[in-house]
């Protein structure tokens, strides 16, 4: 099935089932069953990946959250915060079959002009891009990889 096809990610144990011809997930952090989609399943194993490899506290994701930009309602694919409450990483999900491009980064820059994180990242599962932002002097500097959480 191409929803669940093998990611540039670590495998995770999730809980899937499948009723009525859809296939899904039991999201542990929204506590309840979703439909899978592609971008789902781009997102949930972000989240895994945020929470097991790189020691992001489970407690302080948030999945698509709503925002207004320019009047319009828009939602953000998975926001981080601190212990503090203050927003520290923005990360916008694609499916797998969608290329990483400009408008990509456009659209996560657009997001991130309310939220005004330090740290981007964009996934669609098999290439991942992340950098930090310098809202100071209106700059970007690319990361090889996405810090700990610790490292923040």
């Amino acid at each position: 099935m191409e929803l669940l096809q093998p990611l540039n990610l670590p495998p995770y144990p999730f809980k899937l089932t499948e009723a009525n011809g859809q296939l899904t997930l039991f999201d542990e952090l929204r506590k309840r069953k979703i439909v899978l989609t592609p971008e789902e399943w781009v997102r949930q194993h972000f989240v895994q990946f945020l929470i097991k490899e790189k020691l992001y506290p489970k407690s302080l994701i948030k999945l698509e959250g709503g925002l207004k930009l320019h009047g319009m309602a828009k939602r953000t694919d998975i926001v981080v915060h601190n212990s503090s409450g203050e927003k520290i990483l923005l990360v916008e999900c694609k499916a797998p079959a969608i290329n990483i491009s400009q408008a990509t980064f456009d659209q996560a820059a657009r997001y991130n002009m309310v939220h005004k994180v330090k740290l981007l990242a964009v996934s669609n599962g098999l290439q991942h891009y992340y950098c930090r932002i310098d809202h100071e002097n209106k700059s970007y500097t690319f990361l090889e990889e996405l810090p700990f959480y610790n490292g923040l």
